[in-house]
């Protein structure tokens, strides 16, 4: 089975992911918060398909560029929360980033390629093209 991500971009990742998990907060319950963006890369004849899990993002706050065959993600995450217990209040916020970049075989058609946020599940069509050029997509 062929992969569309390198091995690689998969051992460039190692380093920044192992210092993003440890410099997170440590006081938030962090369940929803992400220490990485998980993607999974498929691909057929025509065109790849990514899909990304960016959990408590808003499409306002992701941003997806394309430049060739190198393709990044990244997003801002906001998260308050806030509890009452009795006549005591505890307010939490948190704020960071996250991002990934990664390589595919191909050079991407930028012009007719597609980003969707849904639920924390960034899913991308990318299709194939001899050449590339940079460009950000627009979330929908």
């Amino acid at each position: 089975m062929n992969t569309a991500l390198s091995r690689l971009d998969r051992i460039e990742n190692l380093v920044p992911d192992m210092l993003r998990r440890w410099a997170r907060p440590l006081q938030l319950d962090d369940a929803d918060l992400p220490a990485d963006i998980r993607v999974d890369v498929t691909e057929n004849d025509k065109e790849y398909l990514v899909t990304a899990e960016i959990p408590g993002a808003k499409k306002e706050d992701v941003r997806v560029s394309v430049d060739g065959g190198y393709v990044s993600i990244s997003a801002e995450i906001k998260k308050d929360e806030e509890k009452k217990h009795g006549r005591s209040i505890v307010r939490e916020t948190y704020r960071g980033s996250v991002s990934r970049g990664f390589s595919l075989a191909s050079e991407v058609d930028d012009k007719h390629a597609v980003a969707k946020l849904e639920d924390g599940v960034l899913r991308l069509t990318l299709p194939k093209r001899a050449n590339g050029a940079h460009n950000v997509l627009k979330i929908q």
